[in-house]
């Protein structure tokens, strides 16, 4: 069942934003005036298609669900034949630099868009984020820079965040750029409720190149997890009838401490069937207890469940904001990905950053699947996220993509006249190797990560 789920989620991904991709060409083209003569979602031979509209134009879906393209009236295409009269100003070739330009930008910027309307509807509905609230490891950097778990970050170089993935993000910018930041938080603390606190890294000493889980586990922080403690208890479910009630707070399982809420899930997921000691906190009292968590099939394994829900209050908060605010934040955040993402890109082509951080259409498929899972609004912004990755790559001076086509067209604005065709062909076929290169040491690191 999960392989379905995440086969039928990268296929929603890909399809959505391949066409939005294409769209954007299509759109541009026909303002143009340009003809087109086909639209495919997916590559190879077409599995459905219909033509329509007065140039009677073929959509069309096709067997490989991994990219698309838009077939426009080319006089430079094997299989172009004699151009009609009628039809010789609606040949792309014979469009004004500047026509060519935007028709081959539209696609990457119909990615941006995308990804700006995705963020735009999820800030304006408002997003269930953890809360600001750090886990700190022991001897860490984080830890070494002065802080500990439980405080409350509210400001990274004065500028405010309430969520956990605020914190991160602006930590991430922070090392890709090699600067110091400084990080206001809140202490409580018996002398004072709530003591505000400076905490400064400096990421000019540490490594920039790494993945972002990487990085926050270079420096020992993660997001702070709410501790083991029941919430609603449902009726005849193992954990009613083991005796556990609301409140009660676990310390243990068999023998081995429970730090937090997750841990205990999956502890207790991983026994089905089988009888567990419990050791739980229940208003200031220790008490001993066991419960055999009931056996439930998810997919082609076994979890085990004692039908009972965690108390999570306080782990979460809510951001949202108005629609003009959910716009600018959304833009910013599409704008601050792009250049993160070059940014990254450049390091690896200087060496500063690893080049595992380049994922394949394997890591996309588990994602998407796991993010379907977690919910809608996770789906939306891992799209979201994949729309702008694909806009970037797209924009990249390689030929064959769309960035090496704006070379061409920003070259012929200099030069007065078009790139000779033998140059295109010779560029042509380096770019079509340099981006075999690219999905080759993808597809290596997609096995790397599921594999080991």
């Amino acid at each position: 069942m999960e392989l379905l789920q995440t086969v039928l989620a990268f296929i929603v991904v890909i399809g959505v934003l391949v066409t939005i991709h294409e769209f954007g060409h299509y759109l541009v083209a026909r303002w143009c005036g340009v003809k087109v003569l086909k639209f495919s979602v997916g590559l190879g031979r077409p599995i459905w298609s219909r033509r329509v509209g007065p140039d009677q134009t073929e959509w069309a879906i096709s067997m490989v669900p991994l990219g698309g393209y838009v077939k426009m009236l080319d006089a430079r295409a094997d299989d172009a034949g004699v151009i009609s009269e009628a039809d010789l100003d609606r040949e792309f070739t014979r469009q004004s630099v500047w026509k060519r330009i935007a028709i081959v930008a539209a696609g990457p910027l119909a990615n941006f868009l995308l990804a700006i309307a995705i963020f735009s509807g999820l800030y304006l509905h408002g997003v269930p984020e953890a809360v600001s609230t750090v886990a700190v490891q022991a001897g860490s950097v984080a830890e070494r820079a002065g802080l500990r778990s439980g405080d409350k970050v509210v400001a990274i170089n004065n500028d405010p965040v309430t969520a956990w993935s605020e914190i991160r993000w602006r930590l991430l910018q922070a090392a890709l750029r090699g600067e110091r930041v400084e990080m206001k938080f809140t202490r409580q603390s018996a002398a004072t409720p709530y003591d505000t606190q400076l905490a400064a890294i400096d990421f000019r000493g540490i490594a920039a190149g790494e993945p972002d889980q990487e990085l926050m586990s270079h420096l020992g922080l993660q997001a702070w997890r709410p501790p083991a403690r029941l919430g609603e208890i449902i009726a005849g479910g193992p954990a009613s009838k083991a005796g556990l009630q609301p409140g009660d707070t676990m310390l243990s399982v068999d023998g081995q401490p429970v730090p937090d809420a997750l841990a205990f899930i999956e502890v207790v997921q991983a026994a089905p069937g089988r009888t567990v000691a419990l050791e739980l906190m229940r208003r200031g009292e220790r008490l001993s207890l066991a419960v055999t968590p009931a056996v439930e099939r998810v997919g082609d394994r076994s979890v085990g469940r004692i039908m009972a829900q965690m108390d999570l209050s306080g782990a979460t908060v809510i951001v949202s904001s108005g629609l003009v605010e959910s716009v600018g934040k959304a833009t910013k955040k599409v704008w601050d990905t792009s250049t993160m993402t070059l940014s990254m890109l450049g390091k690896m082509l200087t060496g500063e950053a690893s080049l595992k951080n380049i994922t394949g259409p394997l890591t996309i498929a588990d994602y998407a699947g796991q993010t379907a899972r977690i919910g809608l609004m996770s789906f939306l912004s891992f799209m979201a996220f994949i729309s702008i990755s694909l806009g970037v790559m797209n924009l990249l001076p390689i030929p064959v993509l769309d960035g090496g086509h704006l070379l061409y067209y920003s070259l012929e604005l200099f030069s007065g006249r078009p790139l000779p065709e033998r140059v295109g062909q010779i560029a042509q076929r380096a770019g079509l190797g340099i981006l075999m290169a690219l999905m080759t040491v993808a597809l290596f690191n997609d096995i790397v990560r599921l594999v080991w």
